[in-house]
């Protein structure tokens, strides 16, 4: 069968893919490049000193963080579809608003309430008259601490797919399994969860990428991690080369989650026959009813209600003014931020399934999935990724300019805008393309035929038939954008331009500073906006119901 020519603007629009390919490609470049070509005494004086600290306690936290979000997910999910208790659909709902809130949010809302000078243990001295070395009282600064803050807002995910494995099954396989003499307890572990292992595999594996990729939550608590590391190596030391190697090693290791969760996320294929009943809820009553409500009503009040309450009670009696011309100034750039990066991210996404879809081949199926691999890789990987290579080229145009010209460029790409905008775009692409093909894989391919029958090109058909059909589905992969760039803050420190603060990075200062009450007025903000992508999740799932 002969190939079809293509047109000039499919020509066009298949170029425009590879080349934001090959940028999304550019800070894994970057980074080896920097490694590679850094002096050999580099990585010897890092493995010497912090590189054996960094490896142990990123790894201790991936473990604890694993875990917490694996028997806090998987648990409320098993207990809200297959049990009835006291509030169960009020909390099968609320179990996701921890989502709204990032890490570094409640670890101040908690430092304020759990640490020496704070709250709880000062009203302990109080009542009991002890003096500060007359009791023990666990340390919220610590790893132990970062990680119970990570799980508090990262659980969701492993709730949310869990949930949705449990809701697939079907009940004639855990017949099958009582028929057989198994218990109930004994068929969820012989039959419930292998045949949801691989979304409760998934699920976990997101929580461990977004752990490692945690900056503002270990810096504030002082653990000292590869993401903190790249940081200090890159500002406080001065660094670049440590920086790349340091990044080069988290590169490999995200990416090799990143490798898991995709096996995994292919390996969620099950067969429960031809008919899927669903599964009976188990009625719980006295005590089980009661431990029931309190183990799937503990993950909101901690990850969400007492966290929102802190923030609110330390934003009331700060100094901050929210409508004053600086924090006026603090969320324009934040909104201007995330509104253009969620624009050119949604129109990158649409771009690279779009090509994918209509002119299917090797080339462009390797483009979408680069363009997937930037959400497990750091936002300060990315950024030491970008300035590498970028500010090698503006010093080379200067130094050209003025040899030839005697003109100086300066920096035109380091510390602009754009080149930050890159950097979101690349971070949360694979989001945007998710959204983008949960809604194409609604429109059957019958439709782009019957458009080609009807005389449309490939781009005529995307314009016509899938844009407007996609609408809900870029909306809300454009909002899921918004918010994640407005929490944000590894990247946006890195990279913003000189005296362009955001919202996040306002709350980081004050936060590093101890003035807890004076970071919960941006902290609040953020999370109130990103309640937006949770209420709309609250509603896909009201409506599933």
């Amino acid at each position: 069968m002969q190939q079809r020519h293509r047109t000039v603007t499919e020509r066009l629009l298949y170029a425009v893919a590879i080349l934001i390919a090959a940028f999304c490609a550019l800070p894994h470049l970057g980074v080896l490049l920097a490694a590679v070509s850094a002096e050999s005494d580099t990585l010897a004086h890092l493995a010497q000193t912090v590189l054996g600290r960094y490896t142990a306690t990123t790894l201790i936290l991936l473990a604890l963080v694993s875990v917490g979000t694996l028997l806090i997910g998987t648990g409320a999910a098993w207990l809200v579809v297959m049990t009835e208790f006291t509030g169960r659909r009020i909390l099968e709902v609320a179990l996701v608003l921890p989502l709204a809130f990032p890490a570094y949010v409640i670890a101040y809302a908690y430092t304020h309430l759990l640490d020496h000078p704070g709250i709880v243990q000062a009203t302990l001295r109080d009542i009991t008259g002890w003096g500060p070395r007359d009791y023990w009282f666990p340390e919220i600064r610590s790893t132990g601490g970062a990680a119970a803050m990570l799980m508090l807002v990262l659980y969701p995910y492993v709730y949310l797919l869990a949930r949705a494995a449990f809701i697939s099954q079907s009940a004639t396989t855990v017949f099958a399994a009582r028929s057989l003499g198994r218990t109930p307890l004994g068929a969820f572990f012989s039959v419930t969860l292998p045949m949801a292992r691989p979304a409760i595999a998934a699920g976990v594996l997101l929580a461990a990428m977004e752990t490692i990729a945690d900056y503002g939550t270990v810096s504030y608590f002082g653990v000292q991690t590869f993401a903190t590391g790249i940081y200090t190596s890159w500002f406080s030391l001065a660094d670049r080369a440590g920086a790349a190697q340091l990044a080069l090693g988290l590169l490999a290791f995200a990416l090799l989650l990143a490798v898991l969760e995709r096996k995994s996320r292919g390996q969620a294929r099950y067969h429960s026959g031809r008919r899927r009943e669903p599964v009976p809820r188990a009625p719980l009553k006295g005590g089980l009813n009661a431990a029931a409500l309190v183990a799937c009503s503990l993950p909101v009040l901690l990850g969400a209600l007492i966290p929102a309450l802190a923030l609110l009670t330390m934003a009331i009696g700060s100094e901050q003014d929210i409508l004053s011309r600086r924090y006026i100034r603090f969320i324009e750039n934040s909104l201007t931020l995330a509104t253009v990066a969620a624009i050119v991210t949604v129109g990158a996404a649409v771009i690279l399934g779009s090509i994918s879809r209509i002119l299917p081949g090797r080339l462009t199926g390797i483009a979408l999935y680069v363009g997937r691999l930037g959400y497990a890789v750091p936002g300060g990987v990315i950024a030491v990724g970008l300035l590498v290579p970028f500010a090698a080229f503006d010093n080379a145009l200067d130094s050209w300019m003025r040899d030839t010209f005697d003109i100086s460029t300066g920096l035109l790409f380091t510390g602009s805008i754009w080149v930050l905008v890159g950097a979101y775009m690349i971070r949360f692409l694979a989001a945007a393309i998710g959204a983008y093909e949960g809604g194409i894989s609604t429109v059957s391919p019958n439709m782009d035929a019957a458009a080609r029958v009807l005389g449309q090109n490939a781009v005529g058909t995307v314009r016509r038939i899938h844009m407007p059909l996609l609408r809900p589905s870029l909306l809300t992969a454009g909002l899921i954008v918004f918010v994640d760039v407005m929490k944000e803050l590894p990247a946006t420190l890195i990279m913003r331009p000189f005296n362009y603060d955001t919202l996040a990075v306002q709350a980081h200062r004050l936060a590093a500073d101890e003035r807890l009450e004076g970071a919960a007025v941006p902290s609040l903000v953020i999370a109130v906006l990103g309640l937006l992508p949770v209420v709309l999740l609250i509603h896909r799932m009201r409506k599933e119901d």
